[in-house]
């Protein structure tokens, strides 16, 4: 299958939805009124594509509606323009260490699909030949330690993995250790859910970040927020909260494929300025994608069958 595929198909009901509202809007208004603009702003709004990225199309569409009349205005075009426009400014893919393991954080609040997500992008920076080690950090979870361990066998990748209740940053002093000793290229730091309200608990991960840093300079070179797309715009406060307290240097999304609110991944990019990386269009090891904003921006507003 290829990348648009998948796009097209993890996007399929966020981009069902919104297709099939500005059609009824459109057809509804053979003229472009102030009520037909105020309709199209609520289906944006309704995606969760975000107030600023909505005022950016709904404020195009006017414009190629005031210069080129109704008969050249094509809505889902002008639409899919201002949104790989936008997007596209941000630079996607994985950061690399000038030279030794390049180690990178994944945070985020729980079941957002923080450990799968740690597996599935082992899984794809193996598929590109790069040696990659895992690090169980979340102590906590009833079940994380087996889960990883078990999907390190399942994709074959190496894991660091510490006794439940462990100290995580002693976990991860070791992850880094082995990392090196392996002279494996990537790291990925698998932590524990924390509320990002829990002051506490955003300070413990704090330490674990400064642990990293002491046992490699500059390290943690990548913080991944996983963010779970069917919560819509609280993940966008979850990404701010994040942000302040640990410096996000990327954002996954998952679950794309489980919502009608996929424009969360617009709202989030545009807002707080922060790269969308990757992208969890299903359940398989391979359905974590890099992002790609065209492809991205032509599935949400393709009207192609």
């Amino acid at each position: 299958m290829g990348i648009f595929q998948k796009f097209r198909d993890g996007l399929q009901k966020t981009q069902s939805k919104l297709v099939h509202e500005i059609k009824r809007i459109v057809t509804l208004s053979p003229k472009l009124t102030g009520s037909t603009l105020e309709e199209l702003e609520a289906a944006l709004l309704g995606a969760d594509l975000g107030t600023a990225m909505t005022e950016q199309i709904v404020a195009a569409v006017r414009k190629a509606y005031e210069t080129q009349g109704r008969s050249g205005l094509e809505i889902f075009e002008v639409a899919q323009q201002e949104l790989e426009k936008s997007l596209s400014s941000a630079n996607p893919g994985l950061l690399r260490a000038a030279t030794g393991v390049t180690v990178v954080s994944i945070v985020g609040v729980n079941g957002t699909g923080k450990t799968t997500t740690s597996a599935k992008l082992a899984h794809l920076l193996q598929s590109q030949k790069h040696p990659v080690v895992l690090g169980a950090c979340d102590t906590f979870r009833a079940a994380a330690i087996e889960q990883i361990k078990l999907w390190g066998e399942r994709i074959k990748v190496p894991v660091v993995a510490g006794e439940y209740g462990a100290d995580p940053a002693a976990v991860a002093h070791d992850a880094v250790a082995a990392a090196q000793s392996r002279h494996a290229e990537y790291l990925l730091i698998d932590t524990a859910g924390r509320l990002h309200t829990k002051h506490n608990l955003m300070q413990e991960l704090q330490k674990v970040h400064r642990v990293i840093d002491k046992k490699l300079a500059g390290a943690p070179h990548e913080i991944l927020l996983v963010l779970d797309a069917t919560t819509g715009m609280n993940a966008l406060n979850q990404a701010r909260e994040f942000h302040k307290a640990v410096k996000v240097t990327g954002i996954v999304v998952t679950k794309l494929d489980g919502t009608s609110k996929g424009g969360v991944v617009v709202a989030i990019q545009k807002e707080l300025g922060l790269p969308i990386k990757f992208v969890g269009l299903g359940e398989k090891p391979d359905d974590l994608q890099e992002f790609d904003a065209k492809q991205f921006a032509e599935a949400l507003f393709s009207v192609k069958e």
